[in-house]
């Protein structure tokens, strides 16, 4: 019975904690990353402040924690649909398109989360959060220079390029607005796929084959 009891209430705590990030969460998506202050969670979350420093003794273990969490979700869905597609290139087109069109969704939240000038201590978490984007399409990019799909380059350079290249194109302030998240998501790919050394009717062919999520 108290066993039971442990499982409830482990539960119970898991629920406060995410209720917690989605709050944080919701107010970057709407405010940017310097909006996310505990009394602003605390009362989005309608509970009380002390209960949030109880999950998370500062702003810093709370935004590090709620950027872990969108890493891994993003980082899942990429691996995902790379690992779906049939080919090393239509593998890394599946990549950045996926990454780009749920980037573009969600486009003040992609940026508060990424690249939006903040803390010193918040750049050290979304710093992490590039890194590990481009560790995935640098990954992805060898593999396609192995099987001469690509001209061989130096992918530590190439990925991180492809990054940025998507969030400045796509959601950072100097980024167009007006076009259909399918317009803009595919431009920015066969941009990038034409950086990469792609011809331009394959990487045509590539985009047009990929599935936006």
């Amino acid at each position: 019975m108290a066993y039971r009891r442990t499982e409830n209430v482990v539960r119970r705590l898991a629920e406060r904690e995410q209720t917690i990030l989605d709050a944080a969460q919701s107010i970057a998506g709407e405010d940017g990353m310097g909006a996310v202050q505990i009394a602003a969670v605390a009362h989005r979350a309608d509970i009380a402040a002390g209960t949030v420093y109880r999950y998370f003794p500062s702003k810093s273990d709370l935004v590090a924690e709620l950027i872990a969490g969108m890493a891994e979700r993003e980082l899942t869905a990429m691996r995902s649909a790379a690992d779906a597609a049939p080919g090393p290139l239509s593998a890394l087109a599946a990549s950045i398109v996926t990454f780009a069109a749920r980037a573009l969704q969600e486009r003040r939240l992609a940026w508060a989360m990424m690249a939006e000038p903040v803390d010193a201590d918040v750049d050290i978490s979304r710093l992490n959060f590039r890194r590990a984007l481009a560790a995935e399409l640098e990954k992805r990019i060898r593999t396609a220079i192995a099987g001469r799909h690509l001209p061989d380059q130096d992918a530590r350079v190439a990925a991180p390029a492809v990054i940025g290249a998507v969030l400045e194109g796509l959601v950072g302030p100097s980024a167009p607005s007006g076009s259909t998240t399918r317009e803009a998501v595919q431009m920015v790919t066969l941009f990038a796929l034409r950086a990469l050394g792609v011809v331009d009717a394959r990487a045509r062919g590539l985009v047009a084959q990929c599935a936006l999520p």
